[in-house]
């Protein structure tokens, strides 16, 4: 849909009308006929049809232009009401400026910022609302933190709220407490394991050690009886030498 006609000031030239809802253009896309609509507008058209809404020319969405420089310029020095004149606005600008306008307009219609809330206010108005609001947060003025609305008042307890502060400050406590123990579980399963691991692997070099020691003991042995025997055939020698 385009910007409703009744809200420009002066004459607007029939070219600056959307073709299928005959206010003026917004976002207008242009056919290879030259007639011009609203983005929105022709894109809704042609869910339907294949022509052109104006001399049922055969169209397609890729063969939309942007409108000419020359007519775009002309529409954005067009003169046009704030859509918040019937809010109290008498602002008259440009409609290439319009949007800018009206998002920082005073008189424009704005929800309320407070959770609950679904009043809407003039932005000029919104502080003094925001003061009254019947869904604003405030501290408690009793001093225990806790952070009311003016609609709970009444209700609010603060021995009830520090107490159940406090029970979920415990559960939390609890909660930590589990999972440092868990934490500490897994670490002690994990060390013994790694120490059970290395206890193996030392009992196996320890008797590996065993072994090679036992072979060294039976080399030596070995070599001790070669001796014994070597001297023996030596002073046997030496005997026979001696009877020569």
């Amino acid at each position: 849909m385009g910007y409703d006609l009744e809200r420009f000031v002066g004459y607007v030239n029939e070219g600056l009308l959307c073709s299928i809802c005959r206010d003026v253009l917004e976002d207008p896309l242009q056919a290879p006929c030259e007639h011009a609509f609203c983005t929105a507008c022709i894109h809704g058209w042609l869910l339907h049809h294949r022509n052109c809404p104006e001399d049922r020319q055969v169209i397609d969405v890729s063969l939309l232009r942007p409108l000419y420089r020359y007519m775009k310029n002309d529409l954005n020095r067009l003169q046009l009401h704030c859509r918040n004149r019937e809010y109290g606005c008498e602002m008259v600008c440009s409609l290439e400026s319009i949007d800018r306008h009206e998002r920082e307009c005073e008189y424009s219609q704005i929800p309320c910022s407070n959770a609950g809330c679904t009043v809407q206010v003039e932005r000029r108005n919104l502080d003094g609302h925001l003061a009254v609001c019947e869904f604003r947060s405030r501290q408690c003025p009793n001093g225990c933190g806790y952070t009311i609305l003016s609609a709970e008042d009444t209700q609010h307890n603060c021995v009830a709220e520090l107490r159940t502060e406090l029970e979920l400050l415990r559960s939390e406590m609890i909660c930590r407490v589990e999972e440092a123990k868990h934490e500490m579980e897994s670490r002690l399963d994990s060390q013994r394991r790694h120490m059970v691991q290395k206890e193996s692997i030392l009992q196996n070099e320890i008797e590996e050690l065993k072994s090679q020691m036992s072979r060294m003991m039976s080399d030596v042995r070995s070599l001790m009886a070669a001796e014994r025997q070597h001297r023996q055939e030596l002073e046997q020698a030496e005997l026979e030498k001696r009877e020569l």
